[in-house]
């Protein structure tokens, strides 16, 4: 027999938490999360994404033991803004029994029918910031920081339960050895010249503190006409400041504004945590820290997270200054490998930027879609 509860003190939270962890036990291409980070982003007190959203978690038992999760999210922005009658589910897992998936999705199911909603589709989190998408190819692949890994099974049971695919996402992979300075060297001068813009670079952290608000908001404007897009909230863009900023390298943040002072383009890449999570085990302390400190300095691979162009300046090349800058810290770190996070797969704009350095996909992803 399977029973449903849910998740709501910090004991029955971690144990949401930690449930993957015995999943993938031996599995050397999960990433494992850092648990406190994880409940702070399920802490309603917390994380200001609950003041436009709600989500309930929900743990599968079946003999005493833990055996599924799943959350069920109302991004209320999402309904109310966009008119997208959806009720989300996140950070699922399951063990290979379709029952236990069916029950959990029971429960979503539920809280879109109590809300009146039209369609469950998932999984994916709260925003545009958060992971996304059931991996349906590239099992083989150690996953990152800021993407889910499950097991093949999973797409099996939304498939078995009549759900159908909703949007596709890819990851690719190339060497930095196939970026060519002279690809875009001489081109991004003049469009530097041509619109009277210019690149900022950084070394610490508090002076890209100023340029951060403006480059939420650049942020939402240029991602306004994807499919999947959910605005970044005022309260949202100072968590996100606090929580995330300093721990990414200054150097590995791109500005580029106009002669006014305008940001007209970003780019935000991350060394690889991936292998520093996995020594971590779950935890910052007494060693996790360390091995995080460490990747931040040391990893030769970069994962390139965020990049946004000004609907006025898209098409006209500036995304060659940043990869022109990027080229010159890269080179210096001697970074190896080049990893593009989940990006749509309809949205051809991104993947044209990236064509001359011959990128691989690695990963597919999908996320899926049932009418209530």
């Amino acid at each position: 027999m399977i029973t449903i509860k849910e998740a709501i003190t910090k004991k029955e939270l971690t144990d949401y938490i930690k449930f993957p962890f015995s999943l993938y036990k031996d599995n050397k291409y999960w990433v494992p999360p850092i648990i406190a980070d994880e409940l702070e982003t399920f802490d309603k007190t917390k994380n200001p994404t609950f003041e436009n959203a709600e989500a309930y978690f929900y743990l599968a038992y079946k003999n005493n033991e833990i055996v599924g999760r799943i959350a069920a999210i109302i991004n209320w922005n999402e309904v109310n803004n966009q008119q997208k009658k959806k009720v989300r589910f996140g950070w699922f897992d399951v063990i290979d029994d379709i029952e236990v998936t069916k029950a959990l999705l029971e429960k979503v199911v539920e809280l879109g029918k109590k809300n009146n909603l039209d369609n469950i589709e998932g999984p994916m989190g709260f925003s545009n910031l958060d992971k996304v998408g059931l991996l349906t190819e590239g099992f083989d692949q150690i996953g990152t920081m800021i993407t889910w890994y499950n097991h093949p099974y999973y797409a099996e049971h939304f498939e078995k339960l009549g759900f159908q695919t909703e949007k596709e996402y890819l990851e690719h992979k190339f060497p930095f050895s196939n970026v060519k300075i002279e690809q875009f060297d001489k081109a991004q001068e003049l469009i530097k010249k041509r619109y009277q813009l210019k690149a900022l670079n950084f070394s610490k952290t508090k002076d890209i503190l100023p340029y951060v608000d403006k480059m939420f908001d650049l942020f939402n404007y240029s991602y306004a006409k994807l499919a999947s897009f959910v605005e970044i909230t005022d309260i949202q863009k100072a968590y996100f400041k606090k929580k995330y900023i300093s721990f990414i390298n200054p150097e590995y943040i791109k500005f580029v504004e106009d002669k006014d002072g305008n940001l007209v383009a970003f780019a935000i890449v991350m060394p690889s945590f991936s292998e520093a999570l996995q020594k971590a085990k779950g935890k910052l302390f007494p060693f996790g820290l360390f091995h995080l400190l460490n990747a931040r300095k040391k990893s030769k691979d970069v994962a390139f997270y965020l990049i946004g162009v000004h609907p006025d300046y898209q098409n006209k090349g500036v995304h060659a200054i940043i990869f022109k800058e990027y080229h010159t810290t890269f080179t210096k770190k001697g970074i190896q490998n080049c990893i593009r996070t989940p990006e749509l797969a309809d949205n051809l704009a991104i993947q044209l930027l990236w064509k001359n350095f011959d990128p691989k996909i690695i990963c597919r992803r999908k996320t899926f879609i049932k009418n209530l």
